[in-house]
């Protein structure tokens, strides 16, 4: 049969779009990631196949989801060893499955997501497994992303999903009363996705845009499927964060931090659609971690130039982060907020506090913000000593030059504030 080019590409699209809906409503009918993700492929090559000449279907996700699960059926029924194991999804000979509607194919993308993080599995599963099952990416791809070999992520991959069926992990979203704590567990794979995208942890390049953007569309559904606040606070927060994007970089791939920044460079429509998301969570109470980063990430945005930053709302707002979740990580972003608001002394007096701290100890950013606020307060020999520090720690070639330059702007400079 002839090719149809139209056709084709607007298979591709359908794809594109619809793929991962078709294979999360596959995975509940036939109980197997593995079954499920060949039962896709042959259904789309079903669909090469018959729309060039029958037509796109009106519900082309249906047909795909009917068409998946008879050739998932048929193979099922080739293996007799799972005969048993699977029997009871098997309808009789000849018998019509129901089509699935909207609402059972959104909620079985909820299920997938639960699926994919639940923390029976561990966190790099977690991130593999969502990668994979959810965004659609190749093993490759995955192991690109999180800078693994393909062969240490497949087998990661495979020994999550053997989990999954060995503990019995069910395929179902969480009840109510369990709903809040898991949820915290998919924001973090979600989030943490975002920020290897970001701020890459080690490596040649500050960011991979590709990893980010995974995890802003996979919010983007999550905000779809899951209309709750912290889902919108985290949504915009990434969306703040990576309006960002073209100002983090010079043209060579070197970092520019957030003061020195060309803000004519920004995103402002990325801005104004994170805005938005963070007004909508901002209606939900209780107000929480990610809705409350968002909203710091808001004042910066809002800022046009660095000098008018609105740093006293700034420490309030981590004032109530702190206090939400009083972990090391924020009470050193919290110091140097202060830092700014009021002296860089300030900021160092309560950085010292946080010095005994072991996660703070072998952790480059805090060496670097204390190197910083060292340098503004001419402190030159500290900062160069704190630079050095940080600069041993960090694995990102990016962030290893930036150091180096801040270093030699020390040694031929001196007192530069």
């Amino acid at each position: 049969m002839p090719s149809n080019p139209v056709i084709s590409t607007q298979i591709d699209v359908i794809y594109q779009q619809q793929s991962r809906r078709v294979l999360a409503t596959l995975i509940r009918l036939l109980g197997s990631f593995d079954l499920a993700e060949e039962a896709l492929q042959e259904a789309f090559a079903a669909a090469l196949r018959q729309w060039p000449a029958e037509g796109i279907p009106d519900n082309p996700t249906a047909w795909l989801i009917k068409a998946g699960q008879r050739r998932g059926i048929d193979q099922i029924r080739k293996k007799q060893t799972a005969r048993s194991y699977l029997q009871h999804l098997l309808p009789e000979e000849g018998e019509e499955t129901p089509a699935p509607d909207e609402r059972s194919i959104d909620d079985d993308q909820l299920r997938l997501i639960f699926t994919c993080c639940h923390p029976g599995l561990g966190m790099e599963a977690q991130l593999a497994l969502t990668l994979r099952e959810m965004c659609g990416l190749t093993t490759e791809q995955v192991a690109n992303a999180l800078l693994q070999k393909s062969t240490t992520i497949a087998q990661r991959i495979v020994r999550a999903k053997r989990k999954i069926l060995e503990a019995n992990i069910p395929y179902e979203v969480p009840e109510h009363r369990e709903l809040s704590g898991r949820l915290q567990s998919v924001l973090q794979v979600v989030y943490l996705m975002f920020n290897e995208g970001y701020s890459a942890s080690e490596g040649n390049t500050v960011m991979n845009i590709s990893l980010a953007s995974e995890a802003i569309r996979l919010a983007h559904v999550l905000a779809a499927l899951l209309p709750e606040g912290e889902v919108f606070g985290l949504l915009a927060l990434m969306l703040l964060h990576d309006a960002r994007r073209h100002a983090r970089q010079d043209v060579d791939g070197d970092l520019i931090t957030l003061e020195e920044q060309d803000r004519n460079l920004w995103d402002r429509d990325q801005i104004d659609a994170g805005i938005q998301w963070l007004m909508d969570a901002l209606q939900h109470s209780p107000t929480g971690t990610y809705t409350l980063q968002a909203s710091i990430a808001a004042v910066h945005a809002q800022a046009r130039q660095a000098e008018d930053t609105d740093w006293v709302r700034i420490v309030r707002l981590y004032d109530a982060l702190f206090e939400q979740t009083p972990s090391p990580v924020i009470a050193l972003n919290r110091a140097v907020a202060i830092a700014m608001r009021d002296t860089p002394e300030h900021g160092l007096k309560l950085l010292e506090q946080l010095s005994g701290h072991k996660a703070m100890q072998n952790y480059y950013l805090f060496h670097a913000a204390r190197a910083d606020l060292y340098r503004r307060s001419g402190q030159m020999d500290a900062a160069r000593f704190a630079f050095e520090r940080a600069l041993a720690l960090t694995q990102q070639g990016p962030e290893k030059r930036f150091l180096s330059r801040r270093l030699a702007e020390l040694g031929c400079s001196g007192k530069n504030r």
